[in-house]
């Protein structure tokens, strides 16, 4: 029988009351966004809102538990902007939206940082280690929002990035599962070549860890090609952006299959209106009578982007949403 586990790709937004205090402790400059070294007083403000997040998702249902990435002012960009061998520089927009963060530009090796994996060790205090969700940018969508002018050429940069991020996991407390963000396969899709060379690193991610992957693509459906190769990685599960493109979902799964789990992202990231439990149960339904040859170990019941765009009482209405639905399908069941 098919295992639903309710989930989300974390990047939340902050409490409302972190945003004003955070203002006063760090100011409004690009300078003044996180670097790796921040002080007592904002640590202390990103523990508690940790805690506050953790505790939401655990109040909600969630059978995984995200560590927020609350602290991440740069969205994916973040493990680069911390890292010291990374300069930050202009101001860049966000994939196709009002959001922006700094460019990351590589000057030197991409060595270990460590930096994802302290958030990790911090909130694997606060829940079991097999409800723990670690969550990653993924190594294309990484390297394509940064800046090279160390490593010379885009395949080289490519595999650094995979080869950093796989250091970064390896150093990871144990968690039940890894989302590996790739929204970059669907903006930017690769080329001939290039798309072999993505799920390679995407591979060598994957390889570093003992948790289930699932590799999260959104803003879309993946082209033929990209999906094909993706589906060469050894990941445990491909994720599929049903509030973007629900048709092109189905139709990469029936003509070119995909793997034995899948993730589905149900609930819109990006729209403050709250979806029923219902709508997100009748969603996963839909999926699988439109898919019959496929009978999935496990589905992912997610958000298809990052939360960090909503109000926070909005986020916490989807995470309770996410949580009853897979309650509802459990019943069902």
């Amino acid at each position: 029988m098919t295992e639903r586990v309710a989930t989300t790709p974390g990047v939340y937004p902050l409490p409302d009351w972190a945003k004003d205090d955070l203002s006063d402790l760090k100011g409004h400059q690009k300078e003044d966004l996180i670097s790796g070294d921040e002080s007592e007083d904002v640590t202390a403000i990103y523990d508690e809102t940790r805690a506050e997040v953790v505790e939401a998702q655990q109040t909600a249902g969630l059978d995984r538990i995200v560590e927020g990435q609350l602290r991440w002012d740069d969205m994916l960009a973040h493990p680069l902007t911390v890292h010291d061998n990374v300069e930050t520089r202009g101001i860049v927009r966000y994939y196709d939206n009002n959001n922006f963060y700094r460019d990351p530009v590589v000057t030197g090796d991409l060595d270990f940082d460590g930096d994802v994996a302290d958030e990790l060790v911090s909130a694997a205090e606060l829940t079991d280690s097999d409800s723990l969700q670690a969550v990653l940018p993924g190594p294309y969508s990484l390297a394509d929002l940064a800046t090279d002018e160390h490593y010379g050429d885009d395949e080289t940069f490519l595999a650094a990035v995979g080869e950093f991020l796989a250091g970064e996991a390896e150093a990871f407390p144990d968690v039940e599962t890894l989302f590996l963000l790739e929204p970059s396969l669907v903006e930017n899709p690769p080329g001939d070549g290039e798309d072999a060379r993505a799920s390679e690193a995407i591979d060598a991610v994957a390889s570093a860890t003992d948790a289930d992957v699932v590799v999260q693509s959104y803003w879309g459906s993946l082209d033929e090609k990209v999906h094909a190769h993706l589906l060469d990685a050894d990941v445990d599960a491909v994720g599929y952006d049903l509030v973007a493109d629900h048709e092109g979902a189905v139709e990469n799964v029936n003509e070119y299959g995909t793997k034995d789990s899948v993730a589905l992202g149900l609930v819109d990231g990006q729209n403050t209106r709250v979806e029923s439990p219902e709508t997100i149960t009748e969603r996963v339904e839909w999926f699988e009578e439109q898919t019959p040859v496929n009978e999935f170990e496990t589905v992912y019941l997610t958000s298809n982007t990052e939360l960090f765009y909503l109000p926070y009482a909005k986020f916490e209405a989807k995470l309770a949403a996410l949580g009853e639905a897979a309650r509802l399908q459990e019943v069902e069941a």
